[in-house]
């Protein structure tokens, strides 16, 4: 497996590697905001007592491992606080972590995020398609688990990439419960023995659209229970890089035999649609000032039922009505809000032209690279 490390002036930093130990220890040992995104799945502290068994007395592989077994709810809450402490240390300031529980921890790590310093932005309810049913029949299916998606702190600019996320919900905004099924098949990783190489796997889909949402290509992603190594892999395909701690050596040895078979998706395709908030501010005014639209001229609603003339402080004006372009949109069309730069047009040539094509050229130009 490929590896490449970015520099510090505290030490390097081990990037696309799977690195041995503690979570805590390690996390320790890196240097400080270097780190994009955190996306951790902890312990769920499950608190499983005896074996549990389907209707046909066969055995369910449910999650008792050692690694999952805390001797009271104290200890886990001083475990989730020291773990949050060093992830928090290595995020950048407009760093962003996710953490996906079960409802046997996850309110408890919420309230410890909070006491860190984290700001919470959403929870996210993944909705199992395919849920393991509850076999005693004394409680509902257990059929979602709960994701927290923080920022470092309240005032970071986290990366957001909504209308990404828009496209990937054919056009719709995309909502706060996402439905995904567990990993069954081919995607399910087996030990050398065909059990589950681990119990709690997630799905690939799952990581790819937390990674899409809120990463860009190159961004630093550090998974502290690496388990099997899905963030590593969806962050391999989509051209970001990983950082994996784990302290078991089985998983660790199946998860980079898993990112040995990875391949890293074609550069064309990594990008993602932008975030039209973040695209520079074009006032209209500057379109009047650079000639693109002359006082005097006519625009035309893109239903063609009203017009309006633009005046040489970068308003307009259309029956009697003064005020910007989504101002006297909106009052045109008696609505209680307007986006001007849609509804308006103007005609060249007897074809009608969204206004937005004028502001597009701009920001056009003020992404070209400048001569040195």
């Amino acid at each position: 497996m490929a590896t490449k490390t970015k520099t510090t002036e505290a030490t390097a930093l081990p990037l696309n590697q799977i690195l041995a130990g503690d979570c805590i220890e390690v996390m320790r040992s890196l240097p400080e905001c270097s780190v994009d995104l955190i996306f951790a799945d902890p312990p769920y502290n499950l608190q499983l007592r005896g074996d549990l068994h389907r209707p046909d007395n066969s055995r369910v592989d449910a999650v008792d491992d050692h690694w999952d077994q805390f001797s009271s709810f104290a200890s886990y809450d001083q475990f989730t606080r020291e773990w949050l402490a060093a992830a928090r240390r290595l995020l950048k300031p407009n760093g962003a972590i996710w953490v996906i529980g079960s409802y046997h921890n996850i309110f408890r790590v919420g309230a410890a995020l909070q006491d860190q310093g984290f700001w919470i932005l959403n929870d996210v309810v993944w909705r199992k398609s395919n849920p393991m049913p509850n076999f005693k029949g004394k409680r509902l299916t257990n059929a979602h688990e709960t994701l927290i998606w923080a920022s470092k702190q309240e005032a970071s600019k986290y990366t957001f990439n909504y209308e990404a996320l828009k496209a990937l919900n054919e056009g719709v905004q995309m909502r706060s419960d996402w439905v995904i099924p567990i990993c069954t098949g081919h995607e399910r990783l087996k030990d050398e023995h065909g059990d589950k190489a681990h119990p709690t796997q997630k799905p690939e889909a799952l990581l790819h659209r937390v990674m899409v949402a809120t990463t860009n290509p190159g961004d630093v992603v550090l998974d502290p229970f690496f388990g099997t190594g899905t963030t590593g892999a969806v962050a391999k395909m989509l051209g970001r890089d990983f950082i994996g701690i784990e302290r078991e050596e089985g998983y660790r040895k199946v998860a980079a035999e898993r990112l040995s078979r990875v391949r890293r998706f074609d550069a064309s395709a990594l990008e993602v649609s932008g975030s039209k908030r973040a695209e520079p501010r074009v006032p209209f005014g500057q379109l009047v000032e650079r000639g693109m639209l002359r006082p005097g001229e006519e625009l035309y609603s893109m239903n063609n039922r009203h017009k309006a003339k633009v005046r040489a402080d970068g308003t307009l004006i259309g029956n009697d009505v003064k005020g910007s372009i989504h101002q006297v949109g909106a009052a045109l069309e008696g609505a209680p809000s307007c986006n001007g730069w849609t509804y308006w047009c103007y005609k060249r040539e007897g074809k009608m032209i969204p206004i937005d094509i004028l502001r597009q050229q701009i920001r056009a130009e003020m992404e070209e690279p400048r001569p040195n």
